[in-house]
């Protein structure tokens, strides 16, 4: 199959499955050329609005026909969309906004607050449109001929920053387009099946739901507000065939009693990304369908969605033993070149992994970002990528993930760098701790991850005057989103420092093990 944009991919099942279910909402269900209708009346009124095409297109919204039509008609126009959550704070939101220099801004009826908050005022030209428009809306001008390229940028998504500000990643179209062939491929989806639809328009892992979805002809079953906490009663009402998410959702669901077993009977395929996928997580959720594969994939954001996979045996008696008691990330795609090099920049059976390959984007939003972060390998020795450089296809991208070879499988062993995973976030704690340093009263901040059961759990450590927790923690939701605000807040007069000078985050962390007892398991980096 030849590569497609990703307007293209949706179009092309428009035209053999026009009458099939591609979307059912809790409030709607719409055909492939009922969704393609609305998409195209939304393409024309933003078009009349305003002017002409917009090259880059800002999405605020959640869940809702605008915010799948709305995303389809930006494409149909060739803008590069940039989802943002509507539940993230305003000056996030804002800072995302400007960084991608975005020149249109299309919002649901969620993103009413931050409009009015002055999120509007980013944008040239705003609309704030209701499903309803999207069901009336009418035609009443031409739509220029598509002429969008595999070349050009489908979306940008950013990613924490170290600096406090985050990294735009453009994903270009020829990069998810074999993602989606090999996905489609794979999974075996099609017309009969029901896709889940768990993660944030935000997070990478939504392009699969969306378009390898809709690239296949199958349905996008959009859950209802809450029901991700009980997720079997998702999996029974909605006859889901494939359920992806992180691996949390299983943890989450346990603790609240709700994984009842025997009643799952559709589940073909259960994929997780996002965070290490627990082994104790795999049974609990094999228990509750028996049926399904339990497959395993790792990415980040650069490499466009993910690059490897591994699915579980069917019993669970075959499943390999790991280092760590997590379910390997298996193999990368095998369209994509890799190296496992350690710390002396030589091939190795455990050291970061590095892609390059048709997936791998081209370079972050700001050129600075590409610092440390390409380079290319004559067989024996790293050559970085000098910035000033041309960035080609033989440059590796580093993920900055640690990872070992284990009885054949790649099995993920943590970031080498300081940024983790929280609830399937890719988190930047230096994000968190500039955002920390922003309140008048703090001095500094540092913020240390560490391991409760399968939970990564953040503590944030600050000097200043004493801040009480419930209202530093109310600050900080203003300033960084949910996910990113520390659970635990510690003052201090003073940092601790190490021989050269620099605050001494082994000891803070050494100090978290040595109050909770060894109940914590620091995280490595």
């Amino acid at each position: 199959m030849s590569d497609r944009t990703l307007y293209q991919w949706f179009a092309e099942s428009v035209r053999k499955h026009p009458d099939c279910p591609a979307l059912q909402t809790p409030a709607a269900c719409l055909t492939y050329q009922q969704l393609h209708n609305c998409a195209l009346a939304l393409a024309e009124h933003i078009l009349r609005s305003h002017g002409k095409a917009p090259a880059r297109v800002a999405l605020l919204a959640s869940r809702s026909v605008i915010a799948f039509a709305g995303y389809l008609a930006a494409l149909r126009l060739g803008a590069a969309v940039t989802p943002l959550n509507p539940s993230f704070p305003t000056a996030r939101n804002r800072m995302v906004c400007e960084l991608a220099g975005l020149d249109m801004l299309l919002a649901d009826e969620s993103g009413a607050g931050q409009l009015a908050a002055g999120l509007g005022q980013v944008a040239r030209t705003v609309l704030q449109l209701t499903d309803e428009n999207a069901f009336t809306a009418t035609r009443s001008v031409d739509l220029p001929p598509y002429d969008a390229s595999l070349n050009d940028i489908a979306y940008i998504l950013f990613t924490s920053g170290s600096t406090g500000r985050p990294k735009g990643v453009p994903i270009r179209h020829r990069n998810v387009s074999p993602y989606l062939t090999h996905n489609i491929a794979r999974y075996k989806l099609g017309p009969d099946c029901r896709t889940s639809h768990t993660f944030d328009l935000t997070f990478d892992p939504s392009v699969f739901d969306l378009f390898v979805t809709w690239g296949a002809g199958a349905t996008l079953v959009v859950p209802a507000s809450g029901a991700l906490l009980t997720p079997v009663d998702y999996l029974v009402n909605t006859g889901i065939t494939h359920w992806f998410s992180v691996p949390s959702v299983v943890s989450v669901s346990a603790d609240l009693g709700n994984l009842p077993t025997g009643l799952v009977n559709t589940l073909r395929w259960s994929i997780f990304i996002g965070e290490p996928l627990a082994y104790d997580q795999a049974k609990a959720w094999l228990a509750i369908a028996p049926g399904t594969v339990i497959e395993n994939v790792y990415g980040p954001t650069e490499l466009t969605v993910a690059c490897t996979e591994y699915s579980l045996p069917k019993d669970p008696a075959n499943w390999p033993p790991t280092s760590n008691d997590t379910v390997p990330i298996g193999s990368v795609y095998d369209f994509l070149d890799y190296l496992v090099l350690d710390a002396e920049g030589k091939s190795a059976s455990e050291g970061e992994l590095s892609v390059r390959g048709r997936q791998r984007f081209d370079g972050y939003l700001d050129p600075a970002d590409n610092r440390g972060r390409f380079f290319s390998y004559d067989g024996h020795r790293v050559i970085e990528f000098d910035e000033g450089g041309e960035l080609t296809d033989a440059h590796y991208y580093r993920t900055g993930d640690l990872v070992r070879f284990e009885s054949g499988n790649l099995v993920h062993l943590g970031r080498l760098d300081n940024q983790v995973k929280i609830r399937g976030y890719r988190v930047e704690l230096g994000e968190i701790e500039a955002a920390m340093r922003r309140h008048s009263d703090v001095g500094q901040a540092v913020v240390i991850a560490v391991r409760r059961g399968e939970q990564t759990e953040l503590t944030g450590f600050y000097t200043g005057t004493l801040l009480q927790p419930a209202e530093f923690v109310r600050w900080l939701r203003k300033h960084v989103p949910l996910h990113m605000v520390p659970r635990r807040f510690q003052h201090r007069e003073t940092m601790p420092l190490n021989a050269n000078g620099k605050t001494d985050r082994g000891q803070l962390r050494n100090m978290l093990l040595a109050q909770a007892g060894g109940d914590l398991l620091a995280r490595k980096g």
